[in-house]
């Protein structure tokens, strides 16, 4: 039997463990990434490991996320991160030279590598041929420190494109159409490989716009060949050297098989509040549009920017829209102005904004209250825009130009014949926003600086047999990280400040819970299905143990957040039947006994104390994870 794409690479990087689905396994990890909404907090982790220089053949940091600067907080946590990051031996990215993932594509991935982040779109990668999979800071820091990265063995799944995309029918229209079929939840536990012939056409930015989108199916990562395609675009950024080609065995074996027909394709839309809840465009057109935001790390290539260029030249955009534009990296800035395009974007009324992630963590550029947004990013859940009534759509860059051009929602075909749009044979390569660390040697000249927002890692506390426990709430379904931790220009500069975060932890749901969980000293939290979908973000995680919640009993989990629970030395559980959700109620006093015998069954017993109710759960724990959990975290877990 032949082995996937994503299986050559996990065999070629095993460390330890059995290439069976459902199995704990340990891969070697090459590269790694950083941003600064999660980066202050990773390195802080590396820090307490006491290791001197990474180990990984190339860990880069990047300043994309908190980049705007209304007090001294997010140019403190910067300065930290340049600073660490030049003792350490990790490159740093600058703020304005662009998005990670998309800065990560141009310049450092390299196909056949494995690569994590923490950031959970790290498999943009994907689109190159990596693979690429987002984690907790704490997993990042550790693979920093030379450790392993251990996840569950995935299943395999493979898509099967055929025919040729039409005119104003694009990859985010793929992405949708996916999103559709599967849900976002289709893709737990599972590595997404994409071919057919119907790939030939993709160009590497249109195909990291697939990878990127597969997070919001909760996959593992997603994973495209390493062909000519792949060479071209190398080329393109004077690295052809690192082209490595890549393809599955003919007689390689899938969990799933998805076929798509892109012939079939028309333009999509994802209305509020997730990304699965996809239409087709003219099913809603003729409603009317407040904003429209065209970048994030899922659209602001090169590509994606001469295209929305030339549908905009010589128009103006709707006097009633604001239209934001966000090129992914300086790279692709630069080269827009000078080929004029920037020009005729500028021309239209379009506002020009940072290269960064900006208004798609709600840093900046919040819709009016209650209003339409149509935006070509990866996440439309809600408030994460900055404004909590709002409705969101994820959409195409064409069909986001055509929003901008009409006040309304309007299906980009309707605009005429696409321009033909060329891409340049070579790109402009500038790297002196990417600063190299200090030689090993050089080390003790380095002095980290820390600001006073930066607060010390919180001390979390050992699991023990028995637990018994309030719950301080209960959820329900698809309880995304940014209703858990929220992100926003209020809230990210405090990312390194965790006893401050408290405040807002789970505000979206019950502004009540920061001081209710206190009050209690240890709780616990219900959930329903998908609970912890969304951002990597490990505060989701961190806040509520120092808030005191001890263990998170859900319906079904998210990888990601799953991982970070237990490396903060909280318990997730599940329900062993679903229906047993409803027997329990927030205020309820929960016990459970044998914990630990428990892990090692897979199963534990729960009364409710207060309605006398006998419930199973579930878990699922590798002697690795039990250890951890036991120690109370990864990093007392490490430090013994």
């Amino acid at each position: 039997m032949g082995y996937t794409i994503a299986q050559k690479i996990i065999k070629a990087h095993l460390v330890s463990g059995e290439m069976i689905p459902g199995r704990e396994i340990a891969l070697k990890i090459d590269q790694t990434l950083t941003q600064d909404a999660t980066g202050t907090m990773a390195y802080l982790e590396f820090e307490t490991m006491g290791v001197k220089r990474v180990k990984t053949e190339k860990s880069v940091a990047y300043i994309d996320h908190n980049t705007l600067q209304s007090g001294f907080e997010n140019a403190d946590d910067h300065r930290y991160i340049q600073s660490v990051a030049a003792k350490h031996g990790i490159y740093f990215s600058r703020p304005g030279n662009g998005i990670c993932h998309q800065v990560h594509l141009e310049r450092f991935g390299i196909p056949g590598k494995t690569l994590i982040g923490s950031d959970s779109h790290t498999p943009t990668g994907g689109g190159i041929g990596m693979l690429a999979m987002g984690a907790g800071g704490m997993d990042v820091a550790a693979a920093m420190g030379g450790g392993a990265y251990y996840i569950i063995m995935p299943r395999m799944f493979k898509v099967n494109l055929t025919g040729k995309l039409k005119p104003f029918v694009s990859a985010k229209d793929i992405s949708l159409e996916i999103l559709r079929l599967l849900s976002v939840k289709g893709g737990v536990g599972a590595i997404i490989e994409w071919g057919g012939e119907g790939i030939k056409n993709l160009s590497v930015p249109e195909r990291a716009t697939i990878t990127n989108m597969g997070t919001e199916l909760g996959a593992t990562t997603s994973i495209f060949p390493s062909d000519e395609v792949t060479r071209e675009f190398l080329r393109a950024e004077g690295r052809e050297e690192d082209f490595v080609p890549l393809t599955s065995d003919p007689d390689a074996v899938y969990d799933k098989v998805i076929n798509i027909n892109l012939d079939d394709l028309k333009p999509l839309i994802a209305c509020p509040h997730s990304p699965d809840n996809v239409v087709t465009v003219e099913s809603l057109a003729g409603t009317k549009v407040d904003q429209v935001c065209i970048g994030s790390c899922t659209n602001s290539s090169l590509f994606d920017m001469l295209k929305v260029a030339a549908l905009l030249r010589g128009k103006t955009i709707k006097d009633s829209v604001s239209l934001s534009i966000s090129p992914g990296s300086k790279q692709v800035l630069t080269m827009l102005s000078d080929c004029g395009a920037l020009s005729d974007i500028i021309a239209s009324g379009a506002r020009i904004l940072e290269c960064a992630c900006g208004p798609c963590i709600g840093m900046g550029f919040s819709p009016n209250s209650a209003g339409i947004s149509l935006r070509t990013f990866n996440r439309n859940f809600e408030g994460r825009s900055g404004t909590a009534d709002a409705g969101v759509y994820l959409v195409s860059p064409e069909t986001a130009v055509a929003a901008a051009l009409t006040g309304e929602i309007t299906d980009p075909r309707m605009l005429g014949s696409m321009p033909e749009v060329k891409m340049p044979d070579s790109f402009k390569i500038n790297d002196t926003a990417v600063i190299p660390p200090v030689s090993e040697q050089n080390y003790e000249s380095v002095t980290v600086l820390r600001g006073p927002n930066i607060k010390p890692f919180p001390a979390s506390k050992p699991q023990q047999d028995t637990l018994s426990a309030a719950v301080s709430l209960k959820v329900g379904d698809n309880i995304t990280t940014d209703h858990i931790m929220p992100a926003g220009a209020k809230i990210l500069p405090y990312r390194s400040n965790i006893p401050y975060l408290s405040d807002f932890c789970f505000a979206a749901c019950d502004k009540g819970f920061p001081e209710r969980a206190r009050k209690m000293g240890k709780s616990i939290i219900i959930g329903g299905q998908n609970y912890g979908q969304g951002s990597s973000r490990e505060h989701a995680a961190l806040v509520p143990m120092y808030l005191g919640v001890r263990a998170v009993i859900a319906k079904s989990f998210a990888r990601i957040h799953a991982a970070n629970l237990i490396n903060s030395g909280i318990l997730p559980l599940t329900f062993k039947n679903p229906d047993d959700y409803e027997k329990i109620s927030a205020g309820d006093n929960l016990t459970i006994k044998n914990i630990y015998a428990g892990m090692d069954r897979g199963e534990m017993i729960l009364k409710n104390n207060t309605n006398g109710e006998i419930i199973i759960l579930t878990c699922s724990f590798t002697e690795r994870q039990k250890k951890i959990l036991k120690a109370g975290g990864l990093l007392a877990y490490a430090s013994k």
